[in-house]
């Protein structure tokens, strides 16, 4: 049977992240490994962590600081790797997969590479709010032609990109394509990478593997709604969606992207010092151009092997 480990990383939400354990262990096809990455939690975690009792193989590990949720998933997608895993199946802190979520996802991902052949990047789960309506933060991006399979009776939607909110990669993508870029800390992350693994052949949403997003509000990302309170947040994704277009798309996708910023702000009447705080983050962009680390370069570098 195909080694599957599951990654889970967590920062400060220890009732959350039981609750995630709980789900992964009534899994109707258990992981094989459950790694948990603790991004230097202050709440009890490492201590929970070092005492839990599971009937899950669980690898803890917790780091010395915290490297956002972009280093976490880079060093315990690089951590499942070494350990042979065959899929890594990722997702946050406040994810609670329904428990036939990995099962489904696995048949859904053979099933797309039965259709479409074995360059299927990765499957994905459908993302729900806590009171069951699809969570704004959390929708794939389609392709063009996104209903092909569901014409041929699948429940599959082909996707170009999707959120790290319960996703399945299978060995090979990690070996071809690297991991997610560390230095994003957070934000955006999750969108560059699984574009750079769908250049060939786009993924799969399996409609049928569920999973259900803790998050607190269910908001998409809007840049008139940047405050004091999650400006931090707007700044590493602004910063890492600018360098994206700029260095892999192109000075034209670059500048549109800045436009929508300005514009976002300005219909959302964001404090001019929040504004010009954004701004410089557009021009951070230029500058910041992360490089492509694979992962028996990143295994116990990043995650303390």
């Amino acid at each position: 049977m195909e080694q599957v480990s599951a990654v889970v990383v967590s920062f400060n939400r220890l009732d959350k992240l039981k609750n995630v354990i709980a789900s992964i262990e009534a899994q109707t096809r258990k992981p094989d490994r459950l790694i948990i990455i603790d991004n230097a939690s202050t709440d009890g975690t490492g201590a929970f962590l070092e005492s839990v009792e599971s009937p899950l193989t669980i690898e803890a590990v917790s780091l010395p600081e915290n490297i956002g949720g972009a280093g976490g998933f880079s060093a315990g997608m690089a951590r499942a790797y070494a350990r042979g895993a065959d899929f890594v199946w990722i997702m946050d802190d406040d994810c609670y997969p329904a428990n036939d979520a990995l099962e489904l996802l696995l048949g859904g991902y053979d099933d797309a590479v039965s259709a479409l052949g074995p360059e299927v990047p990765f499957a994905c789960s459908l993302v729900q709010f806590t009171d069951g309506s699809i969570c704004e933060m959390n929708n794939p991006e389609t392709t063009w032609d996104w209903a092909r399979l569901i014409a041929k009776g699948s429940r599959l939607v082909m996707v170009r990109s999707c959120s790290f909110v319960s996703v399945l990669f299978p060995r090979w993508v990690l070996e071809k394509h690297g991991l997610p870029y560390s230095e994003y800390f957070i934000w955006f992350d999750d969108h560059e990478y699984t574009l750079r693994v769908t250049g060939t052949c786009p993924g799969v949403q399996v409609l049928d593997s569920a999973v259900v997003h803790d998050m607190g509000e269910n908001k998409g990302v809007n840049f008139g709604l940047i405050d004091r309170k999650n400006a931090w947040k707007f700044k590493y994704g602004i910063r890492n969606e600018a360098s994206f277009r700029l260095h892999h798309q192109s000075l034209a996708s670059f500048l549109i992207f800045c436009a929508r910023v300005q514009l976002g702000m300005h219909k959302g009447r964001v404090a001019m010092g929040l504004r010009g705080s954004m701004t410089r983050e557009l021009l951070r962009g230029i500058g910041f151009n992360p490089k492509v680390r694979f992962p028996e370069q990143s295994a116990g570098a990043s995650a303390g092997t």
